[in-house]
């Protein structure tokens, strides 16, 4: 046990003390001023290296969130959150009306009576379906018949779930994963009324609409069915850290209490899941961390059956598997960094027996494929669009979809359907709203089946532009930057200009439209995408030079970029706003803190700012298997290093932006209390007038507020904010 863990453990024993009074400074305020919140330090020594922490005092563990009559220490982090809650309701009173209108108008662009395309699946066309004035989706199915197309259907419509229904009585509701049995009679789903993540498996006879006995705890919100349409396989999260770590057989009738676990990840860096081969023959259980994964495969009719390994896991090897006759075909990263397709007998499947099927290259990422019986389609990725490229089996075909945007994201969506030549396909841009196709995989041909409507009579996408362009930062490198403006915008250096970023985790952030921002597009804002390194935009390479002892470079690519769009003429710092969440709400500390000048207004959503403390501590959710994204500051190169550019860390007495912060009390991503802390240590050392908001969501977790339209509110008052600092109150 580090000192770091002593002192915890010594502090939480002396803490209910230490809070026993309320500070007079954390009530409610009327008059608008800032909370002020106690400090008690608490020492953290790694390294030789000591911090200081005056605010560990605001982490509360699940169990006091949980309890029914608040401790001490509790009732003060919640007298602060409402605190901090009523001082940003006051500063932003003024804004009520605006958040109205803002709120009204980003609804009022979305069909409220709204249906999903049907995919058919198993003699079935499942959708889900919205009405008016609801907030939940009513999930459904008809039989079908021998037509190909949904609108040729006949059956009659069955509501296999109206979450509407479900979700009365709850702040807080989200459905997992439903999964119907091979006989097509009965249906497993998850259900979350808390927002940690943590789902509740239950089962439902469709035939009667009858809710089975069977009621799974504590799952990642799914089951895997086994062709006998009795048997399921589920995920266990670990109750402390959230980690997927087990994996169980249930069969449907007996108590779950007798359900065997079949598979149990020990090392801390890894979790695992369980689903089914889109061929429908193989169970697969799938074990993952950041630079490594290893699958077990069973066949499906054979669920007491012994699991096989695939290819032990190897450190530095990644692949993913598919199931196609005799053969498993595998996306890896061996001897690839942009990863090739390999194939493999499905009785010889450890890596000497792979066999090259498509070869890697240096300016492709090869991102993942669907298979069909007679097409192989591979998703790609270079210069940083999205590519499809379809091949036949027999080598007879190999094209690419073609795409006119400059800037666009396009992907393969759900093809169930394993023998048939039709590919769907989704496609958006920062002008063309999200569109959903067939394509036709033998003749070409192409079928728009759904566009995004935007219920607006001004709208048309021939009123923006779209730009793409490359920006060259500090160390030569160029960096994509995709933009969207209202025509006629022109480059006077008075634009309001949002940048947004992510920059983690390779998860690259591609162009679409949004018909939320239309609300700022409208009034004059320039909208861009900057995909910094720390994604994956450019190829593996650019996510590898984003993360562990490279990470600065994700906080110098998103500065650099700002900059260059002052030079550029698109804006000034006097109307750049910066906006980013969760990982990206890190980059929007980090460049705070080294570039305090740049931003008029900073939106930094359920930031990760406290990344060293949370680093150490393996009971917080997420910790152990991201020490290969971060590093493991128990290691003092990474530690030095990591703190070096944590957020939390390096606030320090100087001017900040004007800046709102967003949490939710139950968020199992990034916990409430470190932007709690973060906003805390601002207001302690910051040196200007500008204004630091911060609001918690008492209701939500890491995605925000529940239901269709709720969720709005808080993207109205982000809108709010920074249209109120541009002086623009209509």
């Amino acid at each position: 046990m580090t000192r770091f863990h002593i002192a915890s453990a010594l502090f939480v024993a002396a803490i209910f003390a230490a809070c026993s009074t309320q500070d007079p400074n954390m009530s409610k305020t009327a008059n608008a001023e800032a909370p002020t919140a106690k400090k008690i330090p608490l020492e953290m020594t790694e390294h030789g290296d000591t911090r200081v922490d005056d605010y560990f005092w605001m982490r509360l563990s699940d169990d006091q969130k949980n309890a029914e009559t608040p401790d001490a220490q509790t009732q003060d982090v919640l007298d602060y959150l409402a605190a901090e809650n009523d001082y940003i309701d006051a500063k932003l009173a003024h804004t009520e009306e605006l958040q109205e209108k803002l709120f009204n108008e980003i609804v009022g662009r979305i069909k409220k009576d709204d249906r999903s395309v049907p995919v058919r699946d198993r003699g079935y066309w499942y959708y889900s379906r919205y009405e008016e004035g609801k907030e939940y989706a009513i999930n459904c199915r008809k039989p079908a018949g021998e037509e190909t197309k949904y609108e040729e259907c006949n059956g009659a419509e069955e509501v296999m779930f109206d979450q509407n229904e479900m979700a009365e009585g709850y702040d807080y509701f989200a459905m997992g994963g439903m999964r119907v049995s091979d006989d097509n009679n009965l249906v497993a789903f998850g259900v979350d009324t808390v927002s940690r993540r943590q789902y509740t498996v239950r089962f439902k006879d469709l035939s009667t609409g009858e809710i089975l006995a069977d009621e799974i705890p504590l799952t990642t919100g799914g089951a895997t069915w086994a062709a006998d349409n009795k048997t399921v396989f589920y995920t266990r999260k670990d109750p402390q850290t959230l980690r997927s770590y087990q994996v169980y057989r249930h069969v449907l009738g007996t108590p779950v209490e007798d359900d065997a676990l079949v598979f149990e990840e020990t090392d801390e860096t890894f979790s695992c899941g369980v689903y089914r081969t889109k061929s429908d023959e193989y169970l697969v259980i799938y074990t993952s961390q950041t630079l490594s994964q290893e699958y077990r495969v069973l066949k499906a009719d054979d669920p007491m059956g012994e699991w096989r390994v695939v290819q032990p896991r190897e450190r530095d090897l990644e692949y993913g598997i598919s199931h196609y006759g005799d053969h498993f075909y595998i996306v890896t990263n061996l001897d690839a960094k942009n990863f090739r397709l390999m194939k493999t007998p499905v009785d010889a499947t450890t890596k000497d027996n792979w066999e090259e099927v498509i070869p890697h290259r240096d300016d492709v990422l090869l991102e993942g494929i669907d298979i069909f019986k007679d097409y192989l389609v591979v998703e790609e990725r270079q210069e940083g669009l999205n590519q499809i490229r379809i091949k036949t089996w027999d080598g007879s075909k190999d094209e690419y979809l073609e795409f006119n945007d400059p800037a666009y994201t396009a992907g393969t969506r759900s093809n169930p359907d394993f023998d048939t030549e039709i590919l769907r396909f989704g496609y958006s841009s920062m002008t063309t709203p999200a569109s959903t196709y067939d394509h036709n995989m033998r003749t070409g041909e192409r079928t728009l089946l759904k566009q995004q409507e935007v219920i607006d009579d001004n709208f048309s996408p021939d009123n923006y532009t779209s730009e793409r362009l490359m920006v060259e930062v500090r160390d030569g490198v160029k960096v994509p930057v995709s933009m969207v403006y209202r025509k006629g915008t022109e480059r006077n250096g008075q634009n309001p200009f949002l940048l947004y970023a992510y920059g983690s985790y390779g998860s690259s952030m591609d162009p679409y439209f949004s018909s939320v921002r239309l609300s700022l597009l409208d009034r004059g804002f320039v909208y861009a995408i900057a995909h910094i390194r720390g994604g994956q935009e450019m190829g593996r390479h650019w996510y590898e030079d984003g993360k562990l002892l490279k990470k600065q470079n994700t906080f110098n690519d998103f500065e650099d970029v700002g900059r260059a769009m002052v030079a550029m003429g698109y804006t000034s710092p006097e109307h750049l706003y910066a906006m980013g969440g969760s990982a990206g709400g890190l980059l929007m500390g980090a460049v705070m803190n080294q570039a305090p000048d740049l931003f008029n207004g900073v939106v930094a959503a359920v930031p990760f700012v406290d990344v060293v403390s949370t680093m150490l501590d393996e009971t917080i959710p997420l910790t152990t298997f991201e020490w290969d994204e971060w590093g493991d500051p128990r290691d003092s190169v990474y530690y030095h290093y990591m703190k070096s550019y944590s957020p939390y860390d390096q606030v320090k007495a100087q001017d900040y932006p004007n800046t709102l912060v967003t949490t939710g009390y139950w968020d199992s991503q990034v916990q409430y209390w470190e932007p709690a802390k973060w906003v805390a240590k601002l207001r302690e050392l910051k040196t200007d007038g500008n204004t630091l908001l911060f609001h918690t969501n008492m209701d939500a977790g890491h995605g925000g507020q529940s239901g269709r339209f709720r969720r709005y509110r808080e993207v109205a008052l982000e809108y709010a904010f920074m249209l109120d600092l541009e002086g623009l109150d209509s």
